[in-house]
């Protein structure tokens, strides 16, 4: 076990300077009760340190109620993911290494000119009278 982490503990202090930051983050809905959690939490200490030019949070739901009720969680653990500011996705349960590692890989293949092309036509069409 390393003694630095490779997670970042997310707060509303911080999370926005965090998303500010670009790039892929993956966030990791927790809390100390939930077996599953626990279970999951190795999974994605160990995706960080293989992936050291992503950004790994973990945001503990009993102390972050107010991020957990922003993200509408649901279940727990969530992984809610986020690339150059925008989110891509959420997933509700705990990934087996394999299964994380095959998300990493297509969110690092994503066309993001597209999905922000998506976006903004997306927000134009939000705007107009209806």
């Amino acid at each position: 076990m390393s003694a630095t982490p490779t997670t970042l503990e997310l707060t509303e202090g911080n999370f926005e300077t965090t998303l500010g930051k670009g790039g892929i983050l993956f966030i990791d809905f927790w809390a100390a009760w939930c077996g599953p959690c626990r279970a999951f939490a190795p999974v994605y200490e160990q995706a960080a340190q293989k992936h050291p030019d992503i950004t790994f949070a973990k945001v503990d739901t009993e102390a972050q109620q107010a991020l957990a009720q922003a993200f509408e969680i649901q279940a727990i653990p969530t992984l809610a993911i986020f690339r150059d500011g925008i989110l891509i996705g959420q997933n509700a349960g705990a990934l087996p290494g394999a299964a994380l590692d095959e998300v990493i890989g297509q969110v690092r293949g994503l066309d993001m000119d597209k999905i922000k092309a998506e976006v903004a036509a997306q927000k134009s069409k939000q705007q107009q009278p209806g």
